[in-house]
This record gives C-alpha cells, structure tokens and sequence, in this order.
C-alpha cells in the first residue's frame, strides 16, 4: 500500500519558518510528483507547491512563491517543503500528494493525512 507521511507541522508567529517533510512508501519515488496543498479554514484546498520527477520542474502558488523552497531527496523517499516568512495567511492544514505521472500538472492519486499549521500574528 502506498503511504504518505506528513511531518513538522505546528504553531510558529508570522517572520517564523517549518519545514515540512513527507515520507513516502509503496511507491517507486524516483517516478513521482509530489505535491503540497494546503486547506484554510472555510477555504477550497489549493497547492501551494509542487516538485515534478520526470521533467525535474518546480511549481509555487503566487502566494508562496519567493517564501518557499521544495526539494526531494530520493535516495530517502522524502519531499521537504521549507516554509520561510511564514505569514497568518499561510495558516491551515497541509497535505503531500503524488502522482505516479512525475508531472505536477497531472491530478494527484495518493494523499497524505495531513498535518496543522499555525501561524500568529
């Protein structure tokens, strides 16, 4: 069965910074995309991030982008998401996805459960 993972979730004031890692099993993780979404309270999920294995590409929502940084480290089936200038908007509930496409703009089949982020103001 494939498994996702999510860790290093919590509660940081705005200026602060998480990192995000995602664990994957099941999978072969040379071959996937692996996304990040996020869910605001009373908010439709949206990704925020994404790190694509068969054209190598990065995708950031405009929201995020100059903030953050996602990288994958293959040789431990692991995505990191690197949260910097975190701000109270970003507050919410974060999901890793993959896709066994490698692409980031193909729909995504596997879904972590979640972890909570916080951020005060």
């Amino acid at each position: 069965d494939v498994q996702l993972v999510e860790s290093g979730g919590g509660s940081v004031q705005a200026g602060g910074s998480l990192t995000l890692s995602c664990a994957a099993s099941g999978l072969t993780f040379d071959d996937v995309a692996i996304g990040w979404f996020r869910q605001a309270p009373g908010k439709e999920r949206e990704k925020v991030s994404c790190i694509g294995s068969t054209d190598g590409s990065t995708y950031f929502a405009d929201s995020v982008k100059g903030r953050w940084t996602v990288s994958h480290d293959n040789a431990k089936s692991t995505a990191t998401l690197q949260m910097n200038s975190l701000k109270p908007d970003d507050t919410g509930v974060y999901y890793c996805a993959a896709n066994a496409f490698g692409i980031c703009g193909w729909a995504f089949d596997y879904w972590g459960q979640g972890i909570q982020v916080t951020v005060s103001s």
